[in-house]
Parts: C-alpha cells; structure tokens; sequence
C-alpha cells in the first residue's frame, strides 16, 4: 500500500507553519524528516495522523483520503508515537494492550495478548510489565509508547524522535527493530530525528524541510555536504566508515565559544581600590 500527500499547507494563526508538501512513501521503506528546530517536521506528522487539520492538501493511504477517515479508521492504518507522553496510572502491560483497541471489537481476544507478550518480549519490558507508567524515567516510557504502537499492527508508523530519551544501546535496538519489522511486514515508517548519523544509518528515505517547504527528498544515501549546509547552515563533511556516512561539521567549536566569551566580556572591578 501506498502513501501519497499532495499539497499538504499548515497555518497556526497567521504563520504559514507548512507550505504545498507533496511527497511518496512506499511500503517497507523507513522515511526520516530532517530539517532545523521549528521547521514543522512535528506538526506534518501530526497532519499525517489527522490530530491537526491542514488547510488545504490531501493525504492518501493507497485509495483512501485521510480527510475522511473517522478516529477508528485512521487509528487501523496509522500509529503514532509523540515526543513525550503523559505518565498515567497504568500498567505498562495495559498501556502497551490499548495498542490493540482499533481491532478489539466486544471484548480482548487470546490473540490481542499474544502480540503484547511478544512486543514486551522484544523490547526487554518483560521485567517492566506490571510496573506503573508514572513510576518509570523517561527512556523506558518512550519504550512503552512505541510497543503500543507496534502491537497496533498499521500499515504505517509515525514516530516523533522516537530516540529521543533512550540510551545508545536501546538506540540501536529499537531502530534495528522498527527497521526489522517494516521490511518483515511489508510496512512504512516515517520519522522525525535530529541526529543525522542515526538517521542516514537506519533510513531508506529522507525528507529536507526548509522554511516550512520541501527543500530536497531522496535515497538516504544521496545527501551531500552542500544539502547539509543549505539546511542547517552549517559547513560538513560526509565520510564512510565501514561503509556507513558520517556527518562531521567543519566549525571550530573553541573559535565560536572564544567570540562568545569576548562579547560577554565584564571589566574586572577591584573593590579594595574603592
């Protein structure tokens, strides 16, 4: 199944946040937003999932228009993980179980907790099960919130940083998951990330956001220095180890801290010449 959006625009007020987006995802390819702070790469996720409504644009999945999908029907093909989430009162097992609450219909079947118990295996939340969401740190939250997600079983998978708070190791075991299961599962997945060693890691797809508009979209492997510059401002270099990219920025970081510490510069007062 196919993902379209065709001139997709967002407005908050009288700020145009997003302007004539248009983009493809296929299935078992994993697309990463990229683009500098307050872009808009959270409120087109958002669109995506019909949590904001854009003013003008369309959203397909395969024949489907989003636009007129009701809660239930966008909840069947699409999950979402935000940025942060609120801890409740719950169990991680009954957090993780309302994953499965497009496809209960009168009561949870057998094969509703068959898949919690193998996404709670698979993400290490064994020992966490009946531990309560607002008794954990922020990592294993963010774990919880993306299992949800997964036991969903959509046809594509939206994910706000969804590293955001998790250490290196659980890192590159949740991504290499996600990877794993979007390619098993004939899925898609697009991601919002700031770090972009991680995403040319683990994505097939980018998507440049500049000024709220599409600046470039391609094969991963495909960025170059300049896009990098043209986007964050910032002068790189794109090297391979192992044949993996790796973005190095080119600044001095002691040159810009020196010019700070000289414009903030206080002239030194000796109270015992007063």
């Amino acid at each position: 199944m196919s993902f379209t959006v065709n001139g997709l625009a967002f407005r908050y007020k009288n700020h145009d946040t997003l302007k004539d987006i248009c983009f493809d995802i296929q299935q078992g390819e994993l697309t990463v937003i990229l683009g500098p702070n307050g872009v808009g790469k959270t409120t087109l996720l958002k669109c995506l999932n019909k949590i904001l409504i854009p003013q003008h644009g369309d959203i397909f999945v395969g024949k489907k228009n989003v636009r007129t999908m009701n809660i239930k029907e966008v909840a069947r093909h699409i999950a979402y993980v935000a940025q942060t989430s609120e801890a409740a009162r719950m169990t991680v097992f009954d957090a993780i179980l309302m994953g499965r609450g497009p496809h209960i219909r009168y009561r949870v079947s057998k094969e509703d907790l068959i898949k919690v118990d193998a996404v709670i295996r698979h993400l290490n939340l064994s020992k966490l099960s009946l531990k309560y969401l607002n008794q954990m740190s922020g990592g294993e939250l963010q774990k919880v919130c993306i299992a949800r997600a997964l036991v969903q079983q959509t046809d594509l998978l939206l994910l706000d940083e969804p590293t955001a708070s998790l250490d290196l190791k659980n890192q590159t075991h949740i991504l290499g998951l996600i990877r794993h299961i979007i390619k098993d599962h004939n899925m898609a997945a697009v991601m919002t990330m700031h770090d972009l060693n991680t995403a040319m890691r683990y994505a097939d797809k980018y998507i440049f956001l500049k000024n709220g508009a599409i600046y470039s979209t391609g094969n991963i492997c495909d960025i170059t220095p300049q896009m990098v510059e043209d986007v964050y401002d910032v002068k790189v270099d794109i090297m391979r180890h192992k044949g993996l990219p790796i973005v190095i920025p080119r600044e001095d970081p002691e040159v810009l801290v020196g010019g700070l510490v000289e414009e903030m510069a206080l002239p030194v007062t000796d109270e015992r010449a007063a």
